[in-house]
C-alpha cells in the first residue's frame, strides 16, 4: 500500500531506506535547487578536492530554476517548477556518493547510473508535476541564501525553506525499484506484443 509521509530535512538514511516507489512525500526545512551548470561546477570542486559554499549531506536536490524577484531587499520566489532531471544524469550519481545527498526532485525521472547509487549510498528520486510551478513556489517560505548567481538566476544554488513541499511521488527508490522503469518495461511489452498480433514481429 502506497503511504503518505511528511519528513523534514535534512534526512537521515534510514528515513530514506525506509521509502519506497509509490510513496507520496511533503517536506519541509531546506531544500536546494542545482542544474547543469551548478551540477558542473560541483562535480570540478569534488575532483579537485575543494569544498562547497553550502553542506548537501542530508538535503535534496531540487532540479528547478526558479523565477525570482528582490522585494524590500530580500528575495521572492515567484515560481518554481521542475526541470526536466536526465539533464543531469551523467553528474547526479556523484553528488549523491561524494556529498551525501538524499533526495533528487524533479521530473521525468533519471538513469540507471543515478538509480544505482541511489541504491548504493541511500538516495531517492522524488517526481514533482511539471506545469505546476506556481503551486512549488507557495510552498517556499523563504529565501535562505543563494550561492553562484554568478552563473545566471536560473543555475544558481537557491537554498529554499519550504513547508509541506509536494506531492513528491518516489520514483526511484534505494531498493532498486524505479517507478519510470517499470513504466517503461510495460510500454515496451504492449509494443512487442502490439507487433506480433499484426504480424509484424
Amino acid at each position: 500500500m502506497n503511504r503518505t509521509l511528511r519528513l523534514k530535512t535534512p534526512l537521515s538514511e534510514m528515513e530514506i531506506r525506509r521509502l519506497k516507489v509509490g510513496d507520496i512525500v511533503y517536506l519541509s526545512g531546506i531544500i536546494v535547487t542545482a542544474r547543469d551548470a551548478a551540477h558542473k561546477r560541483m562535480l570540478d570542486l569534488v575532483e579537485a578536492g575543494k569544498p562547497l559554499p553550502i553542506n548537501l549531506r542530508g538535503f535534496p536536490i531540487y532540479h528547478c530554476g526558479p523565477l525570482v524577484r528582490m522585494e524590500d531587499g530580500r528575495w521572492i520566489v515567484l515560481a518554481a517548477g521542475p526541470t526536466t532531471s536526465m539533464r543531469m544524469e551523467p553528474l547526479e550519481s556523484v553528488a549523491i556518493e561524494k556529498l551525501g545527498v538524499r533526495m533528487v526532485i524533479g521530473k521525468g525521472g533519471m538513469g540507471k547510473k543515478t538509480a544505482d547509487a541511489m541504491a548504493r549510498f541511500g538516495s531517492v528520486y522524488g517526481a514533482f508535476t511539471g506545469g505546476a510551478a506556481i503551486l512549488a513556489a507557495r510552498h517556499v517560505t523563504r529565501v535562505v541564501d543563494v550561492k553562484w548567481l554568478d552563473l545566471g538566476v536560473p543555475e544558481a544554488l537557491w537554498v529554499l525553506e519550504v513547508k509541506g513541499f509536494g506531492p513528491l511521488i518516489i520514483a526511484i527508490d534505494s531498493h532498486g525499484n524505479n517507478l519510470f522503469g517499470e513504466v517503461n518495461e510495460r510500454a515496451w511489452e504492449r509494443y512487442r506484443f502490439a507487433l506480433q498480433e499484426s504480424g509484424e514481429a
